[in-house]
């Protein structure tokens, strides 16, 4: 990546001097997804689907392609793909319909992780107490918690707290097994390194759109053919239903007895366009980029005194937490942002991973195409002003 790259984010031009290292949160959207979302406006505004006339038909087209552009973007196949309004939409509806589809249970067990984002933890919470199941929280690597009481396995593919990419092969085949489900965060992963959902092999997958240069508002629920075949929905509405009754009705094939209501129309075609931008990049392109300048900023923040680093050195999607003993978080961040230094400063929505690390929270350097080492040495000098600041 280069100051080239940079020049594709309208944002930069109206703020020259932005660091802006916060990309695990929101990602900028480059010129190209917000003019595709402008044209998508001006050309194509009609609901999809159900209009018998060449408007709607030009939008459902641009819908469905949208949908091919993501399957093949992950490795799916295109009537795997289920449109949401992001991750956390996406989490909820899978594990409420497998709730609804494969009768869990009293005594039923679910495997999940300590690093999980709070959209898989909470829902998973919620499912325990409504059947009495029983939650066990492992590595996401280890799978010796895993018996034939295992329902669900929940696992995370990025962490969003220290950006460890981990190695889900053996509990997903783990779960596999036993027959449970699995299901797998995506959302710091997917354009960030490449990801190839029937290589991972989990049945279900979800990331964001806001995350990789999309517009907020969409997400993707990715699941296995047939296994979408057997779960019910748990959203209703018009769109999903071919015949309604007094006392019931028909359903559509997948995916679209998962999409009632009006969809996300125009930021799915956003997210169209930001998959065809990183494409032409190249994913490896972009992790070859975020790895250096994460090696970059842990050599840099190295040769600071007192600061602790939580954050993996190898298999990084481009997140390093730190603290500095002494200083609260969030007083970093501020002090930061005085000095036009955009991180993030909390639990980051994974509380259940900060009383494993011991800490109430962090500081979140978090790296993406448009950084620059310049990012990084401005973020720097601006820790430095922190520590004088507290004569530290």
């Amino acid at each position: 990546m280069n100051k080239k790259t940079r020049k594709d984010f309208p944002i930069f031009k109206n703020h020259k001097t932005l660091a802006y290292l916060d990309n695990a949160s929101t990602t900028q959207t480059p010129k190209v997804v917000i003019d595709q979302v402008s044209e998508h406006y001006k050309k194509n505004r009609a609901n999809i689907h159900r209009g018998i006339y060449q408007l709607s038909e030009e939008t459902s087209s641009e819908y469905e392609n949208v949908r091919k552009k993501v399957a093949d973007f992950i490795g799916a196949e295109k009537n795997e793909i289920i449109f949401t309004s992001g991750a956390t939409h996406s989490s909820n509806m899978a594990i409420r319909s497998i709730e609804e589809s494969f009768g869990i249970k009293a005594g039923d067990e679910i495997v999940l992780s300590h690093m999980e984002h709070h959209s898989t933890v909470i829902p998973l919470q919620e499912l325990a107490k409504r059947k009495k199941c029983k939650l066990k929280y492992v590595h996401p690597t280890d799978t010796s918690s895993i018996s034939k009481k295992t329902k669900i396995v929940a696992a995370v593919l990025a962490s969003n707290v220290t950006g460890e990419i981990n190695n889900l092969s053996k509990i997903i085949s783990k779960a596999r097994e036993v027959g449970a489900l699995s299901i797998v965060d995506g959302a710091q992963a997917v354009g960030h390194i490449e990801v190839n959902v029937k290589k991972l092999g989990a049945d279900l997958f979800f990331f964001s759109g806001h995350k990789m240069c999309g517009p907020t508002g969409v997400g993707v629920l990715y699941g296995k053919r047939e296994l979408l075949d057997g779960l019910k929905p748990s959203v209703f509405g018009g769109g999903a239903v071919s015949e309604v009754g007094d006392m019931g009705a028909v359903f559509l094939e997948v995916p679209q007895k998962f999409e009632a209501g009006t969809p996300p129309i125009a930021q799915v075609v956003g997210l169209g366009a930001a998959i065809d931008y990183l494409q032409n990049i190249g994913i490896e392109a972009i992790h070859a980029h975020i790895k250096d300048l994460h090696k970059y900023t842990i050599e840099k923040l190295s040769s600071i005194d007192r600061i602790k680093l939580f954050t993996s050195e190898e298999n990084n999607s481009g997140i390093i937490s730190f603290n500095i003993d002494g200083i609260h978080p969030h007083d970093i961040a501020e002090i930061l942002s005085r000095n036009n230094v955009a991180v993030r400063a909390g639990h980051h929505c994974a509380m259940p991973f900060m009383k494993e690390l011991g800490i109430k929270g962090s500081v979140r350097i978090s790296l993406y195409i448009y950084n620059t080492k310049k990012d990084i040495d401005k973020c720097i000098e601006a820790i430095k002003d922190v520590k004088k600041i507290f004569n530290i």
